[in-house]
């Protein structure tokens, strides 16, 4: 179980993080979570059209995966409030605990570096 799990996460990271694949949301995550994930990752795609995310590593036990990522992308489109500034940030940490059942995401808790991000772009 948990090498499938680690595999959906996988799936999540390249098919709608570094792809932009939405409709792969529906097939990921739970019929109550999908429409949560897509009100969070949507805008965060178009202020980062570019972005990119790298899998660190994967801890995965019993119904669950933790998840260690890096993120890189382009500041080209509205973000907290903020215009876009045309500048680029590079390997912000990410840690992401997904929980699982029936083989879909049914809740997800993350940690990640925003004060990094925002010095980076020179927001801050």
């Amino acid at each position: 179980m948990s090498e499938e799990n680690k595999a959906i996460v996988r799936r999540l990271i390249d098919e709608v993080m570094n792809a932009g694949r939405m409709e792969a949301v529906d097939e990921l995550y739970s019929p109550r979570l999908a429409p949560a994930a897509k009100r969070w990752i949507a805008p965060f795609r178009l202020s980062f059209p570019d972005m990119r995310m790298e899998v660190v590593e994967f801890i995965a036990e019993d119904d669950k995966v933790v998840g260690r990522f890096t993120c890189s992308g382009t500041h080209s489109g509205e973000w907290l409030g903020y215009a876009p500034t045309g500048r680029r940030f590079e390997a912000i940490d990410e840690v992401y605990i997904f929980h699982f059942q029936q083989g879909r995401i049914i809740r997800a808790w993350g940690i990640e570096d925003t004060l990094r991000r925002l010095e980076q772009l020179a927001l801050r």
